[in-house]
């Protein structure tokens, strides 16, 4: 009997053949003045088209949004062509794949944004954490805080960057609204001072998320744009005061949208899947009406266990399938898997990145 786990999905309009999701990971491999993808990461999503989909690392909107060296953009004509040639080369085998917007916000660094400018955020506190520059990991530069007239045009930037992932081929595309980064930024309180129509209350703090749901939603239809979620995460230096309550706002408002999935963050991100009182990621769960993606930790047994148990439709596997290009098939199979070297996980060229072997014959 073919465990659930391995058995196909349909997350929307994409149809997986099963529910093992290559989640998004930042690389830092792409050319850092045109955030152009290259030939190499042709290669590497190529390798990984065995995943029931695959979320691409992180790709910024506009050149306001990057906040790391070496990251990939979604907003020129030559990154659609060079993304091109990924989506063609996953398809080829069979695959799906989709592209995760990205706005950093103050995770960002000045010699990183367009002449130097600072960061953008809703309100002009700093991180207090660190970022990816040519000179390796520096502070986060303090960023200004966003004018109100300004809204329609970051909006406008996403609805923009949705339209060149259709040109670029993807099957859809999910929204980057965790971790820290601007739109997370927006909905929490402790990063979101504001005191106008994006402030304040749950329902300002979640107004961009909606804006941007919206404008990207009109672009594809619901049923191909998934949206990430981290209700419970420090990651960045970011906090809520009742995080709960926020999040149960947002995903309930997200069901007027017919999303092809939820993707949540259970805990905090690459770390601890422990929460604190009062807060539940299977209450968020319930208020959410479509496909409910998963991730954090899994492994193997956790993965078959939660698909198993209608606990998730779709699990998001991260660092393993750095090392196991065919991560679903060494699952399945309950076959060795190859060690992740860390050294090569951020930066670099084709070590650690495309070198990792298949599975020839799986030792059961």
């Amino acid at each position: 009997m073919t465990e659930k786990l391995f058995t196909p999905f349909t997350a929307g309009e994409i149809v997986a053949d099963n529910r093992l999701v290559m989640a998004p990971l930042t690389r830092n491999r792409a050319d850092n003045e045109t955030g152009e993808v290259s030939d190499m990461h042709v290669e590497y999503y190529r390798q990984r088209a065995g995943a029931g989909i695959i979320i691409t690392e992180a790709t910024q909107i506009s050149p306001e949004g990057k906040g790391y060296f070496q990251t990939p953009g979604i907003h020129t004509d030559g990154q659609v062509a060079a993304w091109r040639k990924v989506t063609d080369a996953v398809h080829s085998e069979g695959g799906r794949i989709v592209i995760q917007l990205w706005h950093v916000g103050r995770i960002s660094h000045t010699s990183l944004q367009p002449e130097g400018a600072k960061p953008v955020a809703p309100s002009a506190i700093a991180a207090g954490v660190k970022t990816f520059t040519a000179n390796g990991f520096e502070d986060t530069s303090e960023p200004r805080a966003l004018d109100l007239d300004e809204m329609p045009r970051l909006v406008a930037d996403y609805a923009h960057a949705a339209e060149m992932a259709k040109k670029a081929g993807f099957d859809g595309i999910e929204v980057h609204a965790a971790n820290g980064y601007l739109l997370d930024q927006f909905l929490k309180t402790g990063s979101n001072k504001r005191d106008d129509a994006y402030g304040g209350s749950v329902e300002n703090r979640a107004r961009l998320l909606f804006e941007v749901l919206d404008a990207v939603t009109k672009v594809w239809g619901g049923e191909r744009v998934g949206l990430r979620l981290s209700p419970f995460s420090p990651a960045n230096g970011i906090e809520d005061a009742n995080p709960q309550e926020t999040f149960e706002y947002v995903v309930e408002g997200l069901n007027r949208y017919n999303l092809s999935y939820l993707h949540l963050v259970e805990g905090a991100t690459g770390g601890s899947r422990k929460l604190d009182d009062g807060e539940s990621i299977a209450a968020l769960r319930r208020l959410f009406k479509g496909p409910y993606m998963a991730n954090n930790g899994y492994d193997r047994e956790m993965a078959l266990e939660a698909v198993a148990n209608d606990k998730a439709d779709l699990i998001a596997v991260g660092r393993p399938f750095i090392a196991n290009p065919d991560l679903p098939r060494r699952w399945q199979m309950n076959g060795p898997l190859n060690k992740g070297d860390t050294d090569t996980y951020y930066g670099g060229g084709r070590e650690g990145f495309t070198d990792y072997p298949a599975l020839e014959q799986a030792k059961v």
